[in-house]
């Protein structure tokens, strides 16, 4: 990826919003590097270099504005599938997958070998997959240390560093200043931690928290207002998280004993929002097609989820049923294998059932929810995969968990394409045989030929249709007569 440094130049003098976090300035004259939106004053021209990532500029030997922040700015999708690969692998080294697998395993993962992975990053972004997880943990490390009062050996290992000496030593090294001379004011402890996720371009939660309320799980997710709340387990760590959409951008709280998986949920919430993705560019990709058009609303973002094995789980639950049955039946499994939680928000008090206690239920005990025995059996295999660790469902590991869901017995190519979409973040997912897509395809002709066309954004095609649809529902229910 090349940059143009007219274009960069333009958007440092304008600080064009447009393009914060596409790329990043390095000041000579300082040896800081900044967002093109930094509020302090614009450098001059010839004290100004370009990088295509935090980590590049880093790499460079420059050290992060602590006004701007880097860290805050947001991630870059482009509508560029020949870059897609190294944006699915950045977004899995965000949450973690280095800590816990190997380079060649997050290749295999992706679909591809480990060289034309590290191939792929140094084009894309100006460095290797090791330097992008290096910075990636001293930025997090440095979000903390100016948002929490966390202890230093918190912040260390919450972001990523297997020892509090290590932590120091880097960050001095990188930096030239001690972590302490970061801290900012902090929020106390014991109400959670909150962090702003700045999207790319205005942020509708309309959608989103619409989409989630239909389907809320009794005990383990509660609404207010423009705030969604719910308990969550990720590995050893527990607790709930808020997302509040009140503001320009969306907010995540988290409680105290989800703290250790920040990085994780972080990328998980961005992930699940979409806040990366170029609407604009979206919007050029389907201009001349009338049958995606959304009329005056704002074009929807993919519609993602927090944690890809319950959408799978609830995808299988939703087969050949409504979402109101669907979603009595992720309450009875959370009920009967979820575990019971405490929390100081009212009403939340169980977790969704972990693969693991849904393998150990049995086919029968699954069936006594109120469903066939094939979709039990479905769901079973499902839980056991996963818990197996023979089944990988991550958000960007598109190649390995298409293969693992389509080899299990009944999870049929919608399912596959619906997890995909939701759960595994794939552009060009698209779930055919969704009566929402038949409902809002209104153009006419065979979808079925009409979605070629589409790709590869089939994923953000069917999220028109499903917008289209509603608006139709909506529209339908105004012209319905009165009695």
């Amino acid at each position: 990826m090349l940059l143009d440094e007219t274009a960069c130049h333009a958007a440092i003098e304008a600080k064009d919003r447009r393009y914060d976090g596409l790329f990043f300035i390095g000041v000579t004259s300082t040896g800081i590097y900044c967002r093109c939106v930094c509020p302090a004053r614009t450098p001059k021209r010839e004290n100004r270099t370009f990088h295509l990532s935090a980590a590049a500029a880093e790499k460079a030997g420059f050290r992060p504005c602590l006004i701007c922040r880097p860290e805050c700015a947001p991630g870059a999708a482009p509508i560029d599938s020949a870059q897609r690969l190294a944006h699915d692998a950045v977004k899995r080294i965000e949450a973690g997958a280095l800590e816990e697998q190997g380079l060649e395993e997050l290749a295999d993962d992706l679909g591809v070998t480990s060289r034309h992975l590290r191939r792929v990053m140094l084009r894309v972004f100006g460095a290797a997959p090791v330097e992008i997880a290096q910075t990636h943990r001293l930025l997090t490390a440095k979000r903390l240390l100016k948002e929490t009062e966390l202890g230093m050996t918190e912040i260390a290992f919450a972001s990523g560093f297997q020892s509090v000496r290590r932590f120091n030593a880097l960050f001095q090294e990188r930096y030239s200043m001690p972590p302490s001379r970061v801290r900012g004011r902090g929020k106390a402890k014991g109400g959670g931690l909150s962090f702003a996720l700045t999207p790319r371009g205005a942020y509708d939660p309309a959608a989103p928290l619409a989409h989630a309320f239909a389907r809320a799980i009794a005990n383990a997710e509660s609404f207010a207002g423009k705030s969604w709340t719910r308990t969550f387990a990720i590995g050893a760590h527990s607790g709930w998280l808020k997302l509040d959409f009140a503001g320009v951008a969306p907010t995540l709280t988290l409680s105290d004993g989800l703290l250790p998986a920040f990085r994780a949920l972080i990328a998980a919430a961005r992930g699940a929002l979409d806040l990366d993705v170029d609407l604009a560019a979206i919007d050029a990709h389907f201009a001349s097609d009338p049958a995606l058009d959304v009329g005056k609303s704002q074009s929807p973002r993919l519609p993602g989820a927090l944690d890809p094995f319950e959408v799978a789980v609830r995808a299988v639950l939703g087969q050949q049923v409504t979402v109101k049955a669907a979603t009595t039946l992720a309450a009875r499994l959370t009920e009967r294998f979820g575990a019971p939680i405490e929390t100081d928000i009212d009403g939340l008090n169980r977790l969704f059932p972990t693969p693991a206690r849904i393998a150990d239920a049995g086919i029968d005990a699954i069936a006594k929810l109120g469903m066939p025995g094939a979709r039990a059996a479905a769901l079973h295999a499902l839980a056991s995969a996963v818990a197996d660790n023979k089944l990988k469902l991550a958000r960007g590991a598109i190649a390995a968990g298409r293969a693992g869901l389509s080899s299990i017995p009944g999870i049929g190519p919608w399912t596959v394409e619906y997890v995909a979409l939701r759960g595994l973040g794939d552009p060009d997912a698209f779930p055919l045989g969704d009566t929402g897509l038949r409902d809002g395809f209104t153009a006419g002709g065979d979808l079925k030929r009409a979605c070629e066309a589409w790709r590869p954004w089939r994923g953000y095609a069917a999220a028109r249709l499903w917008r289209r649809a509603q608006m139709n529902l909506e529209k339908k229910n105004l012209e319905r007569p009165r009695k």
